[in-house]
């Protein structure tokens, strides 16, 4: 399930990103890469259902890269992601462009600890502190 959301994400990315490439006057750039999904020999997974029905699957070992990003002068839009995944543990960092000029980038990673995110905002607004201005 995770697989089809990455690879439909990717499928949208890649859509905006061609309409985001540059206009021909060197106002816009972007770029995308993916690496993966997996490593290694599937093996296959048999089980029954509560009905007794026979179901088999492939799994192998998750690794994955990919990366992309946006950064248009004409419209301001800067935005991109990168993420990498090796097994159970993951990490990355987006960062985006908010509409009064803060740049906003969040870094995180997940593995057996669980999700851990830290969000570093250009202006210094740290909302994870309470800080408001």
């Amino acid at each position: 399930m995770a697989f089809k959301l990455l690879a439909i994400a990717l499928i949208v990315s890649s859509a905006m990103l061609k309409s985001a490439r540059s206009d021909g006057h060197g106002n816009a750039h972007s770029f995308q890469h993916f690496h993966g999904p997996v490593v290694g020999e599937n093996q296959e997974v048999t089980w029954k259902d509560k009905h007794g029905h026979q179901h088999s699957d492939y799994v192998a070992h998750p690794q994955y890269e990919f990366s992309y990003g946006v950064e248009d002068h004409h419209t301001g839009d800067y935005h991109g992601q990168k993420e990498h995944r090796d097994g159970k543990e993951v990490a990355g960092e987006y960062t985006v462009k908010e509409p009064g000029g803060n740049v906003r980038t969040v870094k995180y990673h997940a593995g057996k600890d669980g999700f851990h995110a830290h969000v570093h905002n250009s202006n210094g607004n740290d909302h994870e502190q309470g800080k408001h201005h």
